[in-house]
């Protein structure tokens, strides 16, 4: 499947700062527009790892996973 996201993106005097709309606390900054893509890129995965494994605790045993399409 493949997902995709939205990143906010604005220049900030020197810097260059980015958020994905849809992951709260997903946000970075970088000096130039191309390192700032692969941060948040990078920061994305993490998040959706982290968020993945702590779902997967907190069922315990006993869960199915189900795909859920909007």
């Amino acid at each position: 499947m493949n997902k995709e996201y939205t990143a906010v993106i604005k220049q900030e005097d020197d810097w260059w700062v980015g958020w994905i709309e849809e992951v709260p606390g997903v946000n970075c900054q970088e000096r130039t527009l191309d390192e700032l893509k692969d941060t948040l890129t990078i920061t994305l995965k993490e998040a959706l790892e982290f968020n993945r494994q702590d779902a997967l605790i907190a069922a315990g045993i006993g869960f199915m996973e189900e795909v859920i399409a909007i």
